[in-house]
């Protein structure tokens, strides 16, 4: 007996410099904890005794751990940890104490006691602000709750989330609950960004193989007039095509009208170019192909041409000759007079277009059957025929302009002349309109002139 008593007090003296050495290297990481603390301005403290309950403690089942990064510059956009565990209530006992010592470094604190009705969630945003969620934290009376938020350190514009909930069992021996770790965008940014977005417009589009290495030139002015007297360097911005899809945003005050228009891999400025409305708070959505576009029909029928609110002018018959006055002034009575019948023609022309185009739109709300079909196919094949005949009156046009001084306006207009129809086909290959053999032939030939017209004004 004697000797058994001995024996246990060798064990428990030896257990003594142990214990001691044990409290001495927790009381030095302690330390060394709230020197960060100081350093970083950021609650070390509540973050480690929450991953030690969650290592200890934590449920593999159930468990969420998710984090998105930006791919550009690596930075986290948003992050969540989400843990449920099972332990006894002694093992809680220091979080009042380590949540309320870390107070200082964050800018939000709450406790929640049993018995308090109070629910509480988190506000989960990503960085850019498009992503959101809402994520319940506290739902029952009977849970506890601490919550601390502090400024991101890889990142000032997240905020990072800790929180604890937890239940205890009837008899207030076992502890069951859920820690939270989250990062994302600070409420007062996503407050910003929020109203931002309503101010924010927006393109996203998308090309084709053979396209993928072109440019786009962004043009943008207050009303469609001023637009049209834009130079083809007075653009905002020249976005590149990355991955065959390109982007552009600006935060406008009210609706304008803009301009996109390619620049080929050449260095070439394309020959023709996409009007449309710039809208606050809007998406514009466009796949480009080589040679037309798919247009974004919602967006356009929501805010745009098919709208009732556009701002981009109606297509009407154009006075073709009008905005060329500079070279008219050294006409001739007799070329004048030349001119004048030359001009009544083109407006012809333009006439007989314009009219087809409205009988195809026409023929379009009908059933779709064979015969209308047919009908639609021969009013485009009619519509290159006229057009062929206009462009000989341009002919005409072009040659007694050189006679005397050939102007770049009167370029302009005739490019006018072609970029509407251009517009106008493009609107009925992206509507219910049928689209057939023939319409495919008239945009290539409307095409061709515009790069025809377009070589012959750059020459100028």
């Amino acid at each position: 007996m004697k000797r058994i008593i001995i024996m246990l007090l060798i064990v428990s003296n030896a257990a003594v410099p142990t214990l001691a050495q044990s409290k001495s290297k927790t009381q030095e990481k302690y330390d060394l904890t709230v020197k960060m603390n100081k350093e970083y301005q950021y609650p070390l403290r509540v973050f480690r005794l929450l991953r030690g309950i969650r290592d200890k403690f934590g449920m593999r089942k159930g468990q969420t751990y998710s984090v998105l990064k930006n791919p550009n510059t690596g930075l986290i956009e948003s992050a969540e940890r989400i843990t449920r565990f099972s332990c006894l209530v002694d093992e809680l006992k220091t979080i009042d104490r380590v949540f309320m010592d870390d107070e200082p470094f964050s800018y939000q604190i709450l406790h929640l006691l049993p018995g308090n009705t109070q629910q509480f969630d988190i506000k989960v945003v990503s960085a850019d602000g498009q992503r959101s969620s809402t994520l319940p934290i506290r739902t029952k009376p009977t849970q506890e709750m601490w919550y601390l938020a502090a400024k991101n350190l890889e990142n000032p514009q997240l905020r990072d989330v800790y929180a604890i909930v937890w239940e205890t069992d009837d008899l207030g021996v076992e502890a069951k609950g859920t820690i939270y770790g989250i990062s994302s965008l600070r409420p007062d940014l996503y407050t910003k960004n929020v109203e931002s977005s309503k101010r924010m417009f927006k393109i996203e589009g998308r090309v084709d193989e053979n396209i993928k290495d072109s440019l786009y030139n962004i043009y943008i002015a207050n009303t469609h007039e001023a637009l049209n007297a834009l130079g083809d360097n007075e653009y905002v911005a020249c976005v590149p095509v990355v991955n065959k899809r390109f982007e552009w945003q600006t935060e406008l005050d009210h609706p304008c009208v803009g301009r996109l228009r390619c620049i080929f891999p050449d260095g070439s400025l394309c020959s023709a170019w996409i009007d449309l409305d710039f809208v606050p708070g809007e998406t514009y959505h466009i796949t480009v192909h080589n040679g037309y576009y798919d247009d974004d029909v919602a967006y356009e029928q929501r805010v745009g041409r098919l709208s009732g609110k556009s701002l981009i002018t109606p297509l009407e018959k154009i006075d073709s000759l009008e905005t060329a006055d500079e070279w008219r002034k050294s006409l001739t009575q007799e070329q004048m007079e030349k001119g004048e019948i030359i001009k009544n023609a083109i407006n012809d022309d333009m006439e007989m277009i314009y009219e087809y185009y409205q009988q195809i739109k026409n023929e379009s709300q009908s059933p779709s059957t064979l015969s209308s079909r047919d009908r639609v196919d021969m009013l485009y094949k009619l519509i290159i025929n006229k057009n062929k005949k206009l462009d000989s009156h341009i002919k005409e046009l072009v040659k007694i302009a050189k006679d005397v001084h050939v102007s770049v306006d009167l370029y302009k207009t005739i490019l006018k002349i072609y970029g509407e129809q251009n517009q106008i086909i493009n609107e009925l290959r992206n509507s219910e309109a049928r689209f057939t053999n023939n319409a495919e032939k008239l945009q290539k030939y409307i095409t061709s002139q515009i790069e025809k017209y377009l070589n012959d004004m750059s020459k100028l």
